[in-house]
């Protein structure tokens, strides 16, 4: 059960060392990349959301990514390398 709290956000304690505020963000092609790289078995797990748009027209899409690294700063440069991949493969198809 404790996997899909992680996954999920789930539990008291927000379920995971998931980070609340971003580590690092990046504007690319009118969309926010933020990095929330989370720590699991002893690395950091590279995860992020990719953002457009404000207020309550805001999406967001959250991406986690199988990549682990030893330190919080390579994870959430590697978040950011794939946040960019992704816009750039799938445009505003993401928040489908």
């Amino acid at each position: 059960m404790s996997f899909w709290k992680k996954l999920f956000g789930g539990g008291s304690d927000g379920g995971s060392d998931a980070p609340a505020k971003p580590v690092s963000s990046a504007e690319h092609k009118g969309f926010t990349i933020e990095a929330r790289p989370y720590k699991e078995g002893g690395q950091f797990q590279v995860a992020g959301v990719i953002a457009k748009g404000e207020g309550e027209a805001r999406k967001e899409h959250k991406f986690i990514r199988a990549d682990r690294f030893p330190s919080v700063e390579e994870a959430a440069d590697f978040a950011l390398m794939k946040g960019r991949q992704i816009v750039d493969q799938q445009g505003d198809r993401v928040f489908d």
